[in-house]
């Protein structure tokens, strides 16, 4: 499949959170895959150092298995009374609640360096999801130009340190930061989402 045609500030406005209209039959060809990881790595970073890196998961048994961490992390989030979304979301959130292990490839952007477990300033941890941040969304990015859709997710984090084990992910040095489900879309007419007015969230001079 060849690029969409996009101009930029349509790539821009309709790149959304996609979890129903994954083809989960379809399979995601490697190069495609590879071609998003290639153009993620021109986000700009910290420093220049880089330091980020790609877990792709295309293993049956470990997608399932990044599933049940995922899930365990879910119901734990909904316990604690993690936020009150819109009905549409949950129905969304719910499809790939249900189904995340049936997505073709889990993409798990990881960064050298982590920015819990010790004192850290607002300048480090800035610096590691500054640029790990950008490569990804340039990945989801350069995924919606190919026709496939993505999700930023994080309720695996909650066990972290169980899917490092599993993936080989030296815990103690490098920091995952999401789990991307990566999928053709069904359909690829996506449109921008409602969002506040500017005036609601732009601030000039100050705060006031």
């Amino acid at each position: 499949m060849g690029l969409l045609p996009l101009n930029p500030d349509e790539l821009l406005s309709t790149t959304r959170s996609v979890r129903r209209r994954l083809d989960l039959e379809r399979p995601v060809e490697r190069t495609l895959v590879e071609e998003c990881v290639r153009l993620a790595q021109q986000a700009p970073n910290a420093s220049n150092r880089e330091g980020w890196h790609f877990v792709v998961v295309t293993d049956g048994e470990k997608r399932r298995a990044l599933a049940e961490l995922y899930r365990r992390g879910g119901e734990a989030y909904m316990r604690s009374g993690g936020g009150s979304p819109a009905a549409g979301v949950v129905a969304s959130a719910s499809f790939l609640y249900e189904r995340i292990q049936d997505v073709p490839v889990h993409v798990i952007p990881c960064m050298e360096g982590r920015t819990d477990g010790e004192r850290t300033s607002v300048a480090w941890q800035s610096s590691r999801w500054g640029t790990i941040g950008p490569a990804t969304w340039s990945f989801m990015l350069a995924a919606r130009a190919r026709g496939l859709g993505t999700v930023w997710t994080s309720f695996h984090l909650a066990h972290e340190r169980e899917a490092a084990e599993l993936l080989g992910i030296p815990y103690d040095e490098v920091m995952q930061t999401a789990l991307v489900p990566l999928a053709y879309t069904k359909g690829t007419d996506f449109k921008p989402a409602r969002r506040s007015p500017p005036e609601s969230v732009l601030h000039w001079d100050g705060w006031g």
